[in-house]
């Protein structure tokens, strides 16, 4: 044998390269499979439920493209605030994807727009105020999930000039004080609840708001304004208001001309000094050592009133916080007050937390079973979600025992269709997917006839949401690409 043929230089031919192609193909479609039922899926998000986290609107076309961890629910219990996708239990054929807001076994409700829980007995529920604890997001889900709103002179939140502001410059994200003074935002009544509130610029002027979706209707009091600080030798302090109801929350932050001896601090008033106010006598508390802000030098600032506490933040980090009882009244806005003038403020935002309705919802407030999850959209006013969640039964020819399924109103789940020789025809899609059809005078209602169904188990949860990654729409000046959280 040649040197040659030893080294395995001269093998014959392959002569079935079709049997190649063939393995090759159905290692990539083995492989696919794996993905996509065990490892990892790209979903479309086909609506704004879940705005501003995840978009989906046919009236711009830009649906948010997701890719889901489906292993790690193999390994662990699904968390509260996680992204989430899940069997839809009125129609087990429909993926949705919400946030998980209550996690079994709890008491869970919406009050004044947020969310609370108990650990009472689902036989002994809670009956007093002292029996709620607020729900707080972690920092980096509440970071997302702020709602930034258009605010300055050219948006649809106005700022009005008090006191001797007359002089200031104010455009969009940047004011000049140039003395005395102070401005106002909104320049009438109180932020609210918009259905448009955190969606891009571009984006909310194209978006037309759906037929019967509130909004608007709601005084939201959790707000959170950030700014760029830039005070000049004269400025004696820079103080940021922030109202709810008859409550101010004063923030207060010295500048170069301050005393010595002055430093940040947090005072919180209740203006109705009534003695049944839960905030009867101020709260106030302030820097251990003394601090101002020097002259020329950029300070980044951050004020927040959420979750029933008041949060300080400078240059990134939380300086000081006050803990604060629950404001029924939200009515709210913010005032920016200068004395000694000579202040720059640039990259000026504004964002309000979610305000979540309970209003006109057939549920807000369950018992979570142990194994159990409460599921709510980001975006309230537009997402069907456990609120409203309903199972519609009925009794049909030619089908033994009950059909259940998703009731979604007269329009669409079920659906009656007049006309025809024979009479009104009944359509109805059933929690398996399975339409069915009938007669409309040959179905009868079942006992009970709607039957709220508010939790989703845990062996219908599939999946969690790990990032966005698609579209990319220049005309909207957006490439979503991003983390969810």
């Amino acid at each position: 044998m040649s040197a040659k043929a030893k080294d395995g230089a001269s093998k014959p031919a392959n002569r079935r390269p079709w049997r190649d192609n063939v393995e090759a193909v159905t290692m990539a479609i083995i492989v696919a499979v794996m993905l996509k039922y065990f490892l990892i899926e790209a979903y479309k998000i086909p609506t704004g439920s879940m705005q501003p986290t995840l978009m989906g609107n046919p009236g711009t076309q830009i649906f948010d493209r997701v890719l889901v961890d489906k292993l790690s629910y193999h390994y662990r219990e699904p968390e509260r605030f996680e992204v989430a996708v899940f069997k839809y239990p009125l129609d087990r054929s429909m993926n949705y994807i919400k946030r998980i807001t209550g996690v079994g076994p709890e008491w869970l409700r919406i009050h004044n727009g947020d969310l609370w829980r108990s650990d009472r007995p689902k036989n002994d529920p809670p009956r007093y105020e002292t029996d709620w604890t607020i729900i707080r997001r972690p920092k980096n889900v509440q970071a997302d999930t702020w709602k930034s709103l258009d605010a300055g002179f050219t948006g649809r939140h106005q700022w009005r000039r008090m006191g001797d502001a007359s002089t200031w410059e104010v455009a969009e994200d940047r004011i000049v004080a140039k003395g005395d003074g102070s401005l106002r935002l909104p320049d009438a009544g109180s932020f609210m609840d918009d259905f448009k509130d955190g969606y891009p610029r571009l984006v909310r002027e194209a978006l037309r708001r759906r037929r019967g979706v509130p909004s608007g209707n709601n005084p939201v009091g959790d707000i959170r304004f950030e700014v760029e600080i830039t005070p000049s030798e004269g400025c004696v302090e820079v103080k940021i208001e922030l109202r709810e109801g008859s409550r101010v929350y004063d923030f207060h932050l010295p500048g170069p001309a301050a005393a010595g001896d002055r430093t940040a601090s947090i005072l919180a008033t209740d203006l109705s000094r009534s003695a049944r106010s839960p905030l009867a006598r101020d709260r106030e508390t302030e820097l251990e050592e003394a601090w101002r802000m020097e002259a020329g030098d950029t300070v980044k600032i951050a004020v927040e009133n959420l979750d029933d506490r008041l949060t300080l933040e400078i240059d990134g980090e939380r300086a000081l916080s006050v803990e604060i009882p629950a404001a029924t009244d939200q009515t709210s806005n913010l005032q920016l007050v200068v004395t000694g003038g000579g202040v720059e403020f640039d990259e000026v935002e504004i964002f309000r937390d979610i305000y979540y309705l309970s209003e006109r919802m057939k549920v807000s407030r369950w018992y979570v079973d142990a194994d159990h999850y409460v599921m709510l959209g980001d975006n309230t006013q537009d997402s069907s979600d456990s609120r409203e969640w309903t199972l519609a039964r009925y009794h049909l020819p030619d089908v033994e025992g009950i059909v259940a399924g998703n009731y979604r109103g007269e329009e669409e789940n079920p659906r009656r269709v007049p006309g025809g020789s024979m009479g009104t025809m009944f359509f109805f899609r059933d929690e398996w997917g399975t339409l069915h059809s009938c007669l409309d005078s040959e179905r009868r209602n079942a006992t009970p006839t709607n039957e709220l169904r508010s939790q989703v188990s845990r062996e219908m949860i599939t999946g969690r949401a790990l990032v966005v990654f698609w579209p990319l729409k220049p005309s909207f000046r957006l490439w979503r690409l991003k983390w969810v959280r």
